[in-house]
């Protein structure tokens, strides 16, 4: 899903991005994002963040269009046209836009996630203006034809069959688990993409994509770094502003009943060594005091060495040696997303473990913690966690986590401040509120499992059928 960059050790370098907070801040100080947010006459939204840490700015785009919004019928657009909007524009042809970044020792990148796909450059402040006539010319006048399509189609597959389709586990759990979990389409379909459909894309499929979604009221350009507000925002208003204004897209329908039965699915990889386990929830909807709860669930029963799963699992059973996962852990953070979403959690583990005994571990620590209050010393290092991991985001390499938050809040709340609320959503849960989501978003009913056999394994077993239960 992610193209790769170009110079990797601006990316790799610590680049602070906040103007008043820092991780060593002392514990009373909450976290402030400094930023100016403004939406141009065509809809495109803006969101400038200033700091003075480094002489570097980084740009990102974020457009409304993820691999869960992808029309029917059309699955691995949204992944393949990502491939695209790299092959050049109308005055920027192709190789132009990636050697005026590694000219200036610049990094940029691009993904295609759930709800949105990104793109985004660090470079030099110096640079700032060129980076930003050429992110306009690629909104306005992308290059597409037969040359780029059939090139992209190629590279595209050549993604799926080599790093998706060969490799072992392949799809899980990434793909499986969301599949199995969720009944709408647009979150059970697999959005790698058929290979079937993303070749038989035409130029004129194409274009009527980058229409649909590709258009600036359907879009996110945040700014972050060594900038001046005015100067930055006029240049903004010089690149973007020309292009045409077109209405707002309208987000298909994406919500999931609930569920009320547990479901379980297995299949056969012939290419994979050892057994694997993956366990899917339903979370509360993003942003409500639950959703609050339900991440400080996932640092009390999964993240770190201190966790309960990984106490049960890894410490005390020897079922797995390590596991993995989170609101929406696989393939973002549990801000980078709207609608439905899953908490779950996977590993690998030996053949002497079956799927009963592993879950019958699991219920036990769930169980746990939906039938007694967590005590206030785990609820503050719980807190103490999700803390560093936010601030660990926002301090990240290149500002890349600073701008995705800002970016998001923008796309998804039309409100890129709420990142200075984040904290405050955390602080507010209390025991009870743990205990009454646990009980509702963790009880078996709302659980999706998905199991890996492993083809040696299966070839024990004559005559089952591949993907038996």
């Amino acid at each position: 899903m992610k193209r790769m960059s170009l110079a990797l050790a601006l990316a790799a370098t610590a680049l602070p991005a906040l103007a008043h907070a820092q991780a060593a801040a002392p514990a009373a100080q909450t976290l402030h994002v400094d930023n100016r947010y403004f939406t141009l006459e065509n809809g495109l939204k803006v969101v400038l963040a200033k700091d003075s840490v480094a002489p570097t700015v980084t740009v990102g785009v974020y457009y409304g269009i993820g691999f869960r919004v992808e029309p029917k019928a059309r699955t691995g657009f949204a992944h393949l046209f990502e491939h695209l909007m790299f092959q050049g524009s109308k005055h920027a042809p192709k190789g132009v836009f990636d050697t005026t970044i590694t000219n200036s020792g610049g990094v940029n990148n691009g993904s295609t996630r759930f709800d949105f796909t990104n793109y985004f450059e660090v470079v030099p402040s110096s640079a700032l203006d060129r980076m930003l006539w050429l992110e306009a010319d690629r909104m306005a006048n992308p290059v597409i034809d037969d040359v780029v399509l059939k090139n992209q189609q190629g590279v595209v597959g050549n993604e799926v069959k080599v790093n998706v389709l060969n490799q072992p586990y392949s799809t899980w759990p990434w793909i499986d688990l969301p599949m199995l979990a969720n009944t709408n389409w647009y979150n059970s379909h697999n959005f790698y993409g058929d290979l079937k459909e993303i070749e038989a894309a035409t130029v004129p499929d194409a274009k009527s994509f980058s229409e649909a979604f590709y258009r600036p009221s359907n879009a996110v350009l945040v700014v972050a770094g060594d900038l001046d507000y005015d100067a930055t925002r006029a240049t903004i208003e010089k690149y973007f502003g020309t292009i045409a204004k077109k209405p707002a897209v309208v987000q298909p329908d994406i919500s999931e009943p609930r569920q009320l039965k547990e479901r379980f699915k297995s299949r056969v990889d012939a290419l994979a060594p050892k057994p694997g386990y993956a366990a899917g929830y339903h979370v509360p909807t993003r942003g409500t005091p639950e959703w609050y709860a339900m991440g400080l669930i996932d640092q009390i029963l999964l993240q770190g060495d201190d966790s309960r799963l990984y106490r049960k699992l890894v410490q005390q059973t020897g079922i797995t040696g390590a596991l993995s996962g989170g609101i929406n852990g696989d393939l973002g953070t549990m801000f980078n997303y709207r609608g439905p979403m899953l908490w779950s959690f996977s590993f690998t583990h030996d053949p002497t473990h079956s799927t009963a005994q592993i879950t019958k571990a699991v219920d036990e620590v769930i169980e746990e913690l939906r039938t007694a209050p967590v005590s206030d010393e785990e609820l503050t290092r719980a807190r103490t966690k999700m803390r560093s991991d936010l601030y660990g985001t926002i301090d990240g390499g290149g500002r890349v986590g600073l701008i995705d938050l800002l970016a998001v809040y923008a796309l998804f709340d039309n409100d890129p401040d709420a990142v200075n609320r984040i904290e405050q959503g955390f602080a507010q849960v209390t025991p009870a509120l743990i205990q009454k989501t646990a009980q509702d978003y963790l009880r078996p009913t709302n659980r999706s499992v998905y199991v890996i056999e492993p083809g040696a394994a299966a070839a024990k077993k004559p005559g089952k059928p591949k993907g038996a239960k």
